[in-house]
């Protein structure tokens, strides 16, 4: 459980002297060369390729590979950086941004498993159509992870009768597990980064909105006009035989609503509650309002673990491996951006000055669409959380900046990262659990490749409209 991780966590810190002046300085990105950056794009490939290319092993070590990412990008920090601006850095990234983010999920993950959608429906195109939309709704107030979790059983019962089928889950990941969680933080880990980052809860709901609307109703209209005519070929088929016959649908676990409202409105609050305490932890400062906002998290998904009934989540399938996975695989990443960073800050005085020249326009200012094009080709096949990251810090890293003077850039690098998750089955973490869920239900879903060449066909012309729509 994430427990042991947490327990892990805390050992480590208590382990390591203190050193107060640790946070006020910093590493030197400008002097840190390009090899720094091998450990970041070493673990984001072996995300990418290990569960393909050697799925046992990678399942079975995949924490260990990440461990060992981590050590590669901390060990050398420590050596030619100094042990105390190398660990204030490490520390620093792993209170403030990386145990919020996973004790985040953990609520949301917790919590949301803990709802059954159960009974059937008919999967007629317009009961398809109003699911995928309810879906892509809900992404935004529990998450893809956890708006996929509730919907993706239900779909399955409701079109097991079905031939010609797997289009309906192809959309479902695009629609459910990526695009819909663009309007809060809530809705994609790259979001939640953002907030922790300082962007403001609401902006992305107030600034994304259009593009959102316009992403969702377009993939909505295609997939009503695919799914009706599929429908009618399998007029014959269904006929036959339903293995899951129509029952009236009914919501079991409804005691962890309120608990996903809890989590909801602890971070609202951690937004817009600042009562001027901090509290020092081995030399960095921790904001009263942050303490409170996590010790909630952990609050939440202890509750619903206490309070959901075993057989809810058995009927959901609930596994605690995929999030002791992300939190894994997230430890390692977070430890790795951590040079990455350093050296995007140098901005023009760093190594990654080339990668500045593609993003900005001859006058000097930020080009949106190249934002979006670059951050969203990255998140296709690298995680999309540590991607954001990356073009957030270059494009400046000051929220307020990017919230103001460049809020197209920002919402450019949002965009991006959360719409082109949907590329591959690897762009987001919600979408390769679709894959296998819809697989082990009997829908022959398409191949890695084969998957984008639905998403090459229907989201790339799609994003060029936005981009010249929008951007």
């Amino acid at each position: 459980m994430p427990a042991r991780l947490l327990a892990a966590l805390a050992l480590a810190l208590v382990a390591v002297p203190a050193a107060p002046a640790w946070a006020a300085e910093g590493l030197e990105g400008a002097k840190l060369g390009v090899q720094w950056a091998l450990p970041f794009a070493g673990i984001l490939l072996s995300i990418a390729l290990g569960p393909l290319l050697f799925p046992h092993v990678w399942h079975h070590h995949y924490g260990k590979i990440a461990a060992g990412w981590a050590l590669l990008a901390a060990v050398p920090l420590v050596l030619f950086q100094g042990a105390g601006p190398a660990s204030a850095a490490i520390l620093h990234t792993l209170l403030t941004e990386y145990l919020p983010f996973i004790l985040m999920l953990f609520a949301l993950f917790t919590a949301a498993g803990g709802i059954v959608v159960a009974g059937n429906i008919h999967g007629s195109p317009g009961m398809n159509t109003t699911l995928l939309a309810l879906g892509s709704a809900l992404a935004s107030v529990i998450g893809t992870t956890g708006a996929s979790m509730i919907l993706i059983r239900p779909l399955l019962r409701a079109n097991d009768n079905r031939r010609h089928n797997v289009h309906v889950f192809v959309f479902f990941i695009m629609l459910v597990s990526n695009i819909g969680g663009s309007l809060t933080p809530l809705g994609d880990p790259p979001l939640f980064l953002g907030f922790l980052r300082g962007v403001d809860f609401f902006w992305t709901g107030k600034t994304l909105w259009p593009e959102t609307l316009f992403a969702v109703a377009v993939l909505l209209a295609l997939f009503f006009a695919v799914d009706a005519w599929t429908y009618s070929r399998d007029a014959a088929f269904r006929a036959l035989r339903d293995p899951t016959p129509d029952k009236p649908i009914r919501l079991r676990g409804l005691v962890n609503v309120p608990l996903i409202a809890i989590a909801i409105g602890a971070i609202l609050v951690s937004g817009v509650w600042r009562p001027g305490i901090e509290l020092s932890v081995i030399g960095v400062h921790l904001p009263l309002q942050n303490l409170v906002r996590d010790a909630v998290m952990v609050a939440v998904g202890c509750l619903s673990v206490a309070v959901t009934r075993k057989e809810l989540r058995k009927a959901n399938d609930f596994q605690w491996e995929p999030i002791l996975e992300v939190a894994k695989l997230f430890a390692g990443i977070f430890v790795c951006i951590i040079p990455v960073i350093a050296m995007l800050q140098a901005g023009r005085e760093g190594v990654f000055a080339p990668l500045v020249g593609l993003v900005t326009r001859p006058d000097g200012s930020p080009s949106p669409a190249a934002y979006f094009w670059m951050t969203g080709l990255l998140s296709s096949f690298l995680d999309n959380a540590p991607t954001y990251l990356v073009f957030f810090e270059l494009a400046g890293g000051d929220p307020a900046h990017l919230m103001g003077p460049y809020a197209a850039t920002l919402a450019a690098i949002s965009l991006g990262a959360v719409f082109m998750g949907a590329n591959t089955y690897i762009g987001n973490a919600p979408n390769f659990m679709v894959y296998a869920i819809a697989r082990a239900g009997g829908v022959r879903m398409p191949s890695f490749f084969g998957y984008m060449l639905w998403s090459g066909g229907l989201l790339l012309p799609l994003f060029a409209l936005l981009t010249w729509l929008f951007l």
